[in-house]
């Protein structure tokens, strides 16, 4: 409130802050769901609708355990193969439908410290990119993780740039938090189905 007005973002924000306060005790179903931020997420005005989602809508079993990302909700999910674990996850997401794919396909490599090469239709967008980054750089686009999918050039990875998350932000991938990869790479195994919606 400033001047005796009130101020509707401050009013949203508090109510949303409060909700999602509230709301995060519905994120643990058997004991083993969790949420947490990222010890390097800062305050962030991205947004993503967490809800949680059944597997069994989406998948018809959770062999090699199942991966889910909602492209509107800005959200995946994993459910382990004994579905004794679920995770769910802010992601950012491509930046416009001509780069978005959806359906099915599975996790076919896992690479720790993956580099990066921007594909030839980066490069025509972006000219000034660098031909390759290593592995492991501050800078690199993939982050500290990566998941391979069966489509070329599709990833599921992390960022160093934290501010993409809960955006509309790739050229195709899916990315999360550092911390976030590092978690579902422990969990996936090459197999692991993946449904984009």
């Amino acid at each position: 409130m400033a001047n005796g007005t009130v101020n509707r973002r401050a009013v949203l924000g508090g109510f949303a802050g409060a909700a999602g306060l509230a709301a995060l005790p519905a994120f643990a179903q058997d004991g083993t769901t969790e949420f947490t931020q990222p010890a390097s997420a800062s305050v962030r005005n991205n947004s993503s609708s967490f809800r949680i989602l059944q597997w069994q809508d989406y998948f018809e079993s959770t062999r090699n355990g199942a991966i889910l990302v909602d492209i509107t909700s800005r959200a995946l999910h994993y459910w382990s193969e004994d579905q004794s674990t679920y995770r769910l996850f802010p992601t950012s997401v491509p930046l416009s439908e001509d780069l978005t794919r959806r359906g099915n396909t599975e996790v076919v490599q896992k690479v720790v410290n993956p580099p990066w090469r921007p594909t030839a239709s980066m490069k025509e967008r972006n000219p000034d990119w660098p031909d390759l980054v290593e592995g492991g750089a501050p800078d690199n686009p993939l982050g500290t993780r990566a998941l391979y999918l069966g489509w070329t050039y599709y990833r599921i990875h992390g960022t160093h740039d934290t501010r993409k998350i809960g955006r509309r932000s790739s050229n195709g991938c899916i990315g999360l938090y550092n911390e976030h990869i590092e978690e579902l790479f422990e969990y996936a195994v090459v197999g692991t189905q993946v449904l984009l919606i």
